[in-house]
């Protein structure tokens, strides 16, 4: 079959950018993948993270789908131990009711920020433990069968918006499985269990309303360019980035600096976060994209495109796109 190709948008705030610019990439971003062929593009929560701009994703998707016209769009994830089922329901009920047929709902477990964090978003540490109750709570909202007594989501209630279980490991892997969920691997920043995870959620799997049969969404970096010396530059740029972002402590830092936060031990947990990532010319990309969906035992491919730089991110975005087309694993 074809492997189906989607975007992972991390919505980044580049050194000396503001999140207006940043929101405004995104829409270029979403624009082109539509243009490419690309099925989805997914925004991801975080908080207190001075170089991502996607704290609020259904704010970002309501924004980004007015500019859009028919690529899915969706949250990658929410996490849901942050909210309660209720407004995460109605919030994306909401985005159903603007655009039909257009919405997915990925579901995260980790709060998606620290400890202090945490306390300012009002949420009790313990509540990441109640994840699987709560998903099913979520999920009685959207399909009109609400596990709360008298309580629906109004808009939300039978938009059935698609559910999708967020993992790194087989906790998430089991759960999707158990609930009759697609379930997506965060490969492209955490590779280790990807392997373990996916067979345990095939082997695993139970049929639901929602799906029939298991399927896998699994996560790879990709850095595409016309030259091969065009993608390996892009490639420092990109760890020096992700040093500052994890260890900069807030700082703004000179590539040099950035350069010693690696020398000094950073680009240990970088290169493990960056094990996942197709980089090169569009050949090179196409063999590596083709032999990770194998390796991975994917079903789909999301794809965080780590090129620093709105113009080169977006033709990162299109050498992708034309590289993997007809392609099938």
């Amino acid at each position: 079959m074809n492997i189906p190709l989607s975007v992972l948008d991390l919505a980044p705030i580049p050194p000396g950018s503001t999140p207006a610019e940043s929101i405004a990439a995104s829409v270029a971003l979403a624009q082109r993948a539509e243009q490419t062929g690309y099925r989805r593009v997914w925004y991801a929560e975080h908080h207190n993270m001075p170089t991502i701009a996607s704290s609020a994703p259904a704010v970002l998707i309501a924004h980004i789908g007015t500019r859009t016209s028919s690529i899915r769009l969706g949250a990658g994830g929410v996490m849901l131990p942050n909210h309660s089922p209720l407004v995460i329901a109605e919030q994306f009920g909401t985005l159903d009711a603007m655009y039909p047929g257009r919405i997915d709902l990925g579901l995260g477990r980790a709060p998606g920020s620290d400890q202090n964090t945490m306390y300012a978003l009002r949420r009790d540490p313990r509540s990441a433990d109640r994840f699987p109750q709560d998903v099913v709570e979520l999920q009685g909202y959207l399909t009109g069968n609400s596990k709360v007594p008298g309580v629906d989501a109004i808009p939300g209630k039978g938009s059935n918006v698609p559910l999708y279980i967020l993992g790194s490991s087989t906790f998430g892997a089991t759960l999707a499985a158990a609930l009759g969920l697609p379930y997506a691997f965060a490969s492209h920043f955490a590779p280790a269990m990807l392997r373990p995870a996916v067979e345990a959620y095939r082997r695993e799997f139970q049929p639901s309303q929602q799906l029939d049969r298991p399927y896998v969404i699994a996560g790879v970096n990709a850095i595409a360019a016309d030259t091969r010396k065009a993608a390996e530059e892009a490639f420092a740029a990109a760890r020096r980035s992700l040093a500052i972002g994890l260890f900069g402590r807030g700082r703004t830092l000179s590539d040099a600096e950035a350069q010693l936060l690696l020398d000094g031990g950073a680009s240990t947990h970088i290169d493990s976060m960056l094990t996942h990532t197709a980089l090169g010319t569009p050949p090179e990309v196409r063999e590596y994209l083709t032999n990770f969906a194998r390796e991975a035992d994917a079903d789909e491919l999301i794809v965080a495109h780590q090129t620093p730089g709105v113009e080169a991110r977006l033709r990162s975005v299109e050498l992708t796109a034309e590289a993997m087309q007809g392609v099938s694993v």
